[in-house]
């Protein structure tokens, strides 16, 4: 009779054999268990996001820069869903337009958010407007993107100029009816960037966008405690004024005719015409039409019970500039100086 007997090696072997199977076996299950919790976690966001403030034709809501983009698709969309919409616009054309596009419950005024005194008037007529209810919601959407440029092309004047539209417009309007929205423990959405996170080019625009953001987040938590929420947009390139490739190259080349020939010199004479061509070949074709993906992320930050603290809306937001704003600086400078367009006298 024989029996089949096991070396201390072969023992060895099955015994890690065993052991790689039941952490393969385990592996899996976490794994498994990982996606599981991840996709029930994605589907309960979504459940909670459905969900909508009752009583819409109650509530009052307040939008700055209705003349077009945005602005004046947000103030239609709103008031098919029937909200009280009281749409800000700079030109009485975009009033005239919006009141013949919408219903009797949408109000009209003109805004000059640059000017105190304006946004004082909007203000008192939005509080006889809500009376005791308050005001739901402000969205501070207007903003301007030119002059844009080289911050050496610039002057002290050209940054106070934007400035005064896309940050201190947005805190004026704010302020002007804060106590409104307290009263209604309401919303404020401010309309930022994607280039509040990260500064691709020079000029003010990024610099305002980045005190949009700022002003944001101290909103956000000195307004915790009395029940206002306050939300950010942070939209990638859409097609609208602001992006609009033949205005800021008009005004570029501007800037350029009044460089001291010094600085021309540095930039090299055909530095306009590269820059512009690089400009159109990059930017004409990225900018989203669908400008209806920023408007539903408006609507869900005023309509939502339970609204996002931000969102970036449009796809080269979520999978380019966002994650490159998360890189260590040397990446990021790589990877924009890349494709950038040097002056003559550069030494890099």
């Amino acid at each position: 009779m024989s029996a089949s007997l096991e070396t201390p090696s072969s023992l060895g072997v099955n015994f890690l054999f065993s052991h790689f199977l039941i952490c393969d076996s385990c592996s899996a299950e976490m794994f498994l268990y990982f996606v599981g919790l991840v996709a029930f976690l994605f589907l309960y966001r979504w459940y909670r996001e459905t969900k909508r403030i009752p009583n819409k034709s109650a509530k009052y809501v307040y939008i700055t820069g209705c003349d077009s983009g945005f602005g004046n698709l947000l103030a239609k969309h709103l008031d098919k869903q029937g909200f009280c919409v009281i749409a800000s616009c700079f030109l009485e054309k975009g009033e005239e337009d919006l009141k013949k596009t919408c219903s009797e419950r949408l109000s009209t005024i003109h805004l000059d958010v640059t000017k105190q005194e304006s946004v004082n008037k909007a203000a008192e007529f939005i509080k006889v407007k809500v009376g005791e209810k308050g005001l739901w919601a402000v969205v501070n959407n207007a903003g301007v993107s030119v002059p844009s440029g080289p911050c050496d092309w610039l002057t002290i004047e050209d940054y106070k100029s934007m400035l005064d539209v896309n940050l201190n417009g947005v805190i004026a309007v704010t302020l002007s009816v804060l106590p409104l929205i307290k009263k209604a423990k309401g919303r404020v959405v401010n309309v930022a960037s994607v280039f509040g996170r990260i500064s691709p080019f020079g000029g003010p625009y990024c610099v305002s966008k980045y005190g949009v953001e700022a002003f944001n987040d101290s909103l956000r938590r000195n307004m915790a405690p009395f029940g206002v929420k306050v939300l950010c947009i942070e939209p990638g390139f859409f097609k609208t004024t602001v992006t609009d490739t033949k205005i800021i190259l008009s005004v570029a080349m501007k800037l350029w005719e009044k460089l001291p020939q010094e600085t021309k010199d540095q930039y090299g004479s055909d530095y306009p015409e590269r820059a512009s061509a690089m400009t159109r070949e990059k930017f004409e074709n990225m900018p989203d039409g669908d400008l209806m993906k920023v408007v539903n992320c408006m609507e869900h930050a005023i309509a939502a019970v339970h609204p996002r603290t931000r969102y970036s809306p449009g796809w080269d937001a979520k999978f380019f500039w966002l994650p490159l704003s998360y890189m260590p600086t040397c990446i990021a400078d790589y990877v924009l100086l890349r494709d950038a367009v040097l002056p003559k006298q550069s030494v890099i």
